[in-house]
């Protein structure tokens, strides 16, 4: 990828006005896929959610084919019932609800869109005890989401001094959630575990090994060892998560990390479709090279890998082979939604129902 896409992507939706107004830009070229091995079969009767974070787009995958939905800066993504929300992470942040309208396919249509202050800089959203939350990575918090406002309702122990916790700045990259049936049940994973001068974003900032995964219940590390995690998720009893600069993806096992797959790429963005990981590899923004101390940068790739979580072989991927980053991917059912409109917005919009 040359210097100029990279320039691209980390300048666009740079300005609230053009974020407001959802502005439209894009990297077709980053969008042409190649699949390896039998990814299409990996995921029959699901559809993928993938957010391209730094190409602002989500793409959905389903059926052999790909639909987008342009959007600023997506990260997380939830899904409770038939609604489907996006956190878009560009200043002013953004919660975009979506819902699938009466037509064909039933393809996802933006339904509302609730703006929050840049300051909660959202990355994963879950749905917990039935409630939205998010990472406010920018406060080093959890807070529960809903239409008006955020409340903070979990921080670790780490941020927590003499004058009391510290949300002023972004200390720790606390950056998902493996939800619980409330926020004590749930894990939280971050790039550190405790408050430093050399903060996320800093190229100085330590990663190697530096890396945690928070109890909701104590607010303590329960997994360290780590280098910069994401997309903490309990599946099967089990909780998983990865371990980016090294590529990998793995089970928290008492209290250690144990590998089940290592990928070419910044491991980003896990689901489960029955006995199959589905986890979203990138490349590494060139200015964090040392970010990523376990990856052979050269090779590295954008795209979605097909793991059985049993043997830990790839049985397929598909690749983005002019594509920067990932951050979430969900599966929902086939049955919800075949993905985004292949055609004209307006007749959706027509005749979409009421809610």
């Amino acid at each position: 990828m040359s210097k100029a896409r990279w320039d691209l992507h980390d300048a666009e939706w740079r300005d609230p006005a053009r974020v407001v107004a959802l502005w439209a830009g894009g990297d077709r070229a980053s969008l042409r896929t190649r699949a390896r091995g039998d990814f299409w079969g990996a995921i029959d009767g699901a559809c993928l959610l993938v957010t391209r974070e730094y190409e602002h787009v989500v793409v959905a995958l389903a059926g052999g084919l790909q639909t987008k939905m342009a959007l600023p800066h997506p990260s997380g993504v939830a899904v409770s019932d038939e609604r489907v929300t996006i956190a878009s992470t560009r200043n002013p942040n953004q919660l975009v609800e979506l819902r699938p309208a009466d037509a064909e396919g039933r393809p996802l249509v933006p339904v509302r869109t609730v703006f929050h202050p840049g300051s909660l800089y959202l990355h994963d959203l879950a749905y917990v005890g039935g409630v939205l939350h998010g990472n406010a990575v920018g406060q080093n918090a959890v807070v529960r989401l809903d239409r008006e406002r955020a409340e903070r309702v979990w921080w670790p122990k780490a941020i927590e001094t003499e004058d009391g916790p510290d949300f002023a700045r972004n200390y720790l990259q606390l950056n998902s959630i493996a939800a619980g049936t409330d926020t004590a049940s749930s894990f939280y994973s971050a790039s550190a575990d405790r408050i430093s001068s050399r903060r996320p974003g800093h190229r100085n900032f330590p990663v190697d090994g530096r890396g945690v995964v928070f109890s909701g219940r104590t607010r303590e590390p329960v997994v360290r060892g780590l280098t910069r995690p994401h997309s903490a998720r309990l599946h099967g009893g089990e909780l998983w998560v990865e371990s980016s600069g090294y590529g990998e993806v793995g089970v928290a096992a008492d209290g250690r990390f144990e590998v089940v797959a290592r990928l070419p790429g910044w491991t980003r963005g896990l689901a489960f479709h029955g006995d199959v990981a589905l986890v979203g590899t990138s490349r590494v923004i060139p200015r964090f090279r040392s970010y990523a101390p376990g990856l052979d940068l050269e090779r590295s790739v954008c795209g979605v890998h097909a793991v059985d979580t049993r043997t830990g072989g790839v049985t397929g991927s598909l690749i983005w082979p002019e594509g920067n980053q990932v951050f979430a991917v969900e599966a929902v059912p086939a049955g919800l939604t075949s993905g985004f409109p292949r055609g004209d917005l307006r007749e959706l919009y027509y005749n979409l129902p009421l809610s």
